[in-house]
């Protein structure tokens, strides 16, 4: 018999999700629902598959454990859409790919990888047929613009054109789930919120054929039952905390889990198709750690002088906001830093504005493609008002009092900025390789300090997928009737999240819509 490969399903390791339920007593199963296609999950991946199926000329049900419609963070990424030509933006497709396998140290599934490459622009120019007339585009421009670390000009946000009010919401994460929603909907399909998905079940033949879930409204099970397939798009594990100890321990570090609701993606998903005999990726499953965004952290870190809680220097602050998050997470005192800054720090930014970029230092309000820097686009103002509430940026007159202010050894700081400012006047950054542009100094009073750190997003890894998103057993073989789709499939991150481009978890959400309903397709023709 061929050898089992790249699986997690044995030896076992005793973790309670890998023990399946109880099967639901047949008694307490109080009706059955059927659709050509039932979907767990309602978020971006789950509504493009019901989307797709729906236009393909299939019933299809999905249900979600959430009251109520998500879509969060407002970017889509993708490579190659109808806005980008129009532009004139063009990715490098291969450079991209040989990026995102050095990122995810080579363990991708590299036929996933280039579907996402060739398709995802498809994905999104289908989304926007979608939306119609009412809905538009633009191009992210806060991309990182460094010499290594680099970012890529395909982060798209979505918005409702100015005089339009078909949809409810005006831009970003929400209104793409709503346009995908309505797809589904005016199709004639259902989607059923507040209903939890439990187990999956199979026919005598092995194949997967429903799932059972429980209605958090009537305390009832139902069965829902897919004659073509069951997809499962129910997110990540970054609300189980024994998943993350399996999976990817680093996800633990962080005190705060960034997007809400807290714990809700609580792999319920992975644990099905766990028991249903699928492969995961290998354990060291890729984090996405962004930057903080509560009251007690700015939103901003920028690219200036970074402190640690005791006062030091720690890194090259010239990089993206994934590597500023790890890096944090090795220093004293937990997950925050601070950023450290003179009176002239705004027109410092200025003059550095169109060689930088990312997230945690663009300006808000400088975000469309073709805005341009001005001093006036409320920046300081931010910075500013975070001062006036005195909980995550401060200034004083002198080092000393900055010091005493965030709570740092001042000795330290002032050892630091000292240093900082004599590889400001050599013009070379010998300690820790920043390009010589980006080095300001820090003499003018009064200095400024930004609180910043860590915040858990999202974890990537789950079920092993071919090209169609059937889920495979440890043999490589699909387990057949049974599909995973966006961050429910693993494959695609390997060791750290690949911030090449911005919200490219959305677009992947959208490729793997489209690539599920031709896999469903092909199974039963």
């Amino acid at each position: 018999m061929e050898s089992k490969s790249y699986s997690y399903l044995s030896p076992k390791r005793g973790w309670s999700w890998e023990t399946p339920p109880d099967p639901v007593p047949e008694e307490q199963i109080v009706e059955t629902l059927t659709a050509d296609v039932v979907i767990i999950g309602g978020g971006i991946s789950g509504l493009a598959a019901g989307a797709r199926c729906t236009q393909r000329g299939m019933s299809v049900i999905i249900v979600d454990r959430f009251r109520e419609m998500l879509g969060r963070a407002a970017h889509v990424g993708v490579l190659d859409s109808k806005i980008m030509r129009k532009l004139g933006i063009s990715i490098d497709k291969k450079k991209f790919a040989r990026d995102w396998m050095k990122i995810s140290g080579s363990r991708v599934n590299e036929e996933l990888l280039w579907i996402y490459i060739n398709r995802s622009g498809e994905a999104f120019d289908w989304l926007m047929d979608q939306g119609g007339e009412a809905v538009d585009a633009t191009i992210y421009t806060g991309y990182y613009k460094g010499p290594v670390f680099n970012e890529y000009p395909g982060t798209h946000i979505v918005f409702q054109k100015e005089g339009h009010d078909k949809y409810r919401y005006k831009m970003g994460g929400m209104l793409v789930t709503e346009i995908l929603q309505n797809t589904v909907l005016q199709g004639g399909n259902k989607i059923f919120r507040n209903v939890r998905a439990e187990q999956l079940e199979k026919d005598e033949n092995g194949r997967v054929v429903s799932f059972i879930a429980k209605s958090e409204e009537d305390g009832k099970y139902r069965r829902y039952a897919g004659k073509k397939g069951v997809i499962i798009a129910s997110g990540d594990i970054e609300g189980d905390r024994e998943m993350l100890e399996a999976f990817c321990p680093i996800a633990l570090a962080p005190t705060i889990q960034r997007y809400w609701p807290v714990g809700n993606n609580s792999g319920d998903g992975h644990k099905m198709a766990y028991w249903a005999g699928a492969a995961f990726d290998l354990p060291g499953w890729a984090a996405s750690l962004h930057g903080r965004r509560d009251d007690e952290a700015s939103y901003y870190s920028f690219y200036f002088l970074f402190v640690n809680s005791r006062g030091k220097r720690f890194m090259n602050e010239d990089t993206w906001t994934q590597a500023k998050s790890m890096r944090v997470l090795t220093q004293p005192g937990g997950d925050i830093a601070y950023t450290i800054m003179d009176a002239k720090w705004i027109e410092d930014f200025g003059e550095r504005f169109e060689i930088t970029g990312g997230q945690a230092v663009t300006p808000l309000n400088i975000a469309n493609w073709g805005d341009k820097w001005s001093p006036d686009c409320g920046l300081k103002e931010s910075v500013d008002t975070m001062i006036d509430k005195g909980k995550c940026a401060w200034k004083a007159d002198t080092l000393e009092e900055l010091a005493e202010k965030i709570g740092v050894p001042a000795d330290n700081l002032i050892k630091t900025v000292k240093r900082y400012n004599e590889l400001y006047e050599m013009g070379d950054d010998v300690d820790f390789g920043k390009r010589s542009e980006l080095l300001t100094s820090i003499v003018k009073p009064p200095f400024y300090a930004l609180k910043w750190g860590t915040a858990l997003l999202d974890v990537y890894g789950g079920a092993l997928t071919d090209g169609n998103m059937r889920v495979l057993d440890p043999f490589h073989q699909p387990i057949l009737g049974l599909y995973a789709v966006g961050n429910a499939a693993g494959g695609i991150c390997g060791v750290d999240y690949p911030l090449l481009l911005n919200g490219n978890s959305f677009g992947r959400a959208l490729t793997t819509g489209l690539t599920v309903t031709e896999g469903i397709e092909e199974d039963n023709r």
